[in-house]
């Protein structure tokens, strides 16, 4: 069967990473994280003090930004590396990067800089890659689009949950608040703003286990490769 993309767009927080992560392993595909690079070039933006608020100085900063990643071995996990470091860690715990990087990824020179490259990832198709604009911009002929969504409340509780094993102390009203700042940027946003593509399969996974999840989607795939063979 001939290997296609796997375009997954949804609100932050709907385990769309965790899925794609899981469901691109079981496929032997390249899985990317967009969500990680615009993480990246957040962190690059507030440890040179650009101020996002000029996308002048913005579009200046882009040009000394690299991103690339690994994978390591040992913990069978993705390394986001900026400009050759590895910041991983540090781009999912910070809680200035959580709550800055949805104006940074409302900035239209950042998106342009990186759908570029999340292009030219696609070349290769066997790709699954996750983010906000995947089946509408970055890759508007893929073979399946989907888009993930869930209960507002059962996000929140997820993501709070993460959190804690991560040793950030939030509460539960505080993580809410951040993702409904986020979702409005996000859909709201003058450059590709988060929509479900007409051609995408709207998944609900508020009450569905990740392994139900993935069988479904599995399933959708296997149709798609058979019917493009």
């Amino acid at each position: 069967m001939k290997d296609i993309i796997v375009a997954i767009d949804g609100y932050s927080s709907c385990g769309k990473s965790t899925m794609a992560k899981q469901l691109s392993k079981l496929l032997n595909y390249h899985y990317v994280d967009t969500g990680a690079m615009y993480r990246a070039v957040t962190l690059y933006l507030l440890r040179n003090h650009i101020d996002i608020h000029h996308p002048e100085h913005v579009k200046e900063a882009l040009a000394d930004i690299q991103i690339a990643f690994d994978f390591n071995e040992y913990t069978q996990t993705q390394i986001t590396l900026l400009n050759g470091e590895n910041i991983e860690n540090e781009i999912r715990v910070n809680p200035r990067i959580a709550s800055t990087v949805s104006d940074v990824s409302a900035i239209s020179e950042v998106r342009r800089f990186l759908v570029k490259q999340q292009q030219l990832l696609g070349s290769v198709k066997a790709l699954v890659m996750d983010g906000r604009d995947i089946g509408t911009v970055v890759f508007p002929d893929a073979e399946l689009k989907l888009f993930i969504t869930a209960d507002p409340t059962i996000r929140a509780q997820r993501r709070l949950d993460e959190l804690k094993v991560k040793g950030q102390n939030t509460t539960f009203n505080e993580v809410l608040a951040n993702l409904t700042k986020r979702d409005h940027i996000d859909t709201t946003r003058a450059d590709s703003p988060l929509r479900k593509a007409d051609d995408a399969i709207e998944l609900d996974n508020s009450y569905l286990s990740k392994d139900d999840q993935v069988s479904l989607i599995l399933k959708l795939v296997n149709e798609r490769k058979s019917a493009t063979a």
